[in-house]
């Protein structure tokens, strides 16, 4: 198995502690789980990064804020925010219309030489599509199937 270095968005983050009544919620949930415990055995490496923490630092309910922060300290690997991650995120929002936060978290996915970006947001994942970006973006059921079964 391939040695990965993967960033995921605060959605990802927060997954696992949403509503997990939806089949769609539940499989990414479980899919998340999976992958941060693969990380935690060493095999993969997680990113952490300003954003991340700085949108989880944000959340209003403690308890959730509490448990995102003990999946987050999962991570290994680190994205200090910079001039050029600022400058390719406003590229990245002028040319393609991907969002603040998402356009900071693909730029830092990128500075830090990421393999995958996961995200559950569809949204984020079309506009990253059309980008110019060499980092794939993908939800996490899709890339880990993908990874354990056709790798």
């Amino acid at each position: 198995m391939d040695r990965y270095k993967i960033y995921m968005d605060n959605c990802c983050l927060n997954r696992p502690f949403d509503d997990l009544s939806q089949e769609k919620m539940r499989l990414e949930s479980e899919t998340i789980l999976s992958i941060i415990k693969i990380c935690e055995a060493g095999q993969w490496s997680l990113f952490k990064s300003d954003m991340l923490y700085d949108e989880i630092s944000e959340m209003k309910d403690c308890f959730k804020k509490e448990k995102v922060l003990s999946l987050y300290s999962s991570a290994t690997l680190n994205v200090e925010f910079s001039d050029d991650i600022i400058t390719r995120a406003k590229k990245l929002q002028m040319s393609y219309g991907i969002g603040t936060f998402d356009a900071i978290h693909l730029a830092s996915a990128e500075h830090g030489n990421a393999d995958v970006l996961l995200t559950t947001d569809t949204k984020f994942i079309k506009r990253a599509l059309q980008s110019d970006t060499k980092i794939r973006v993908v939800n996490p059921v899709t890339w880990l199937t993908e990874v354990l079964f056709y790798a």
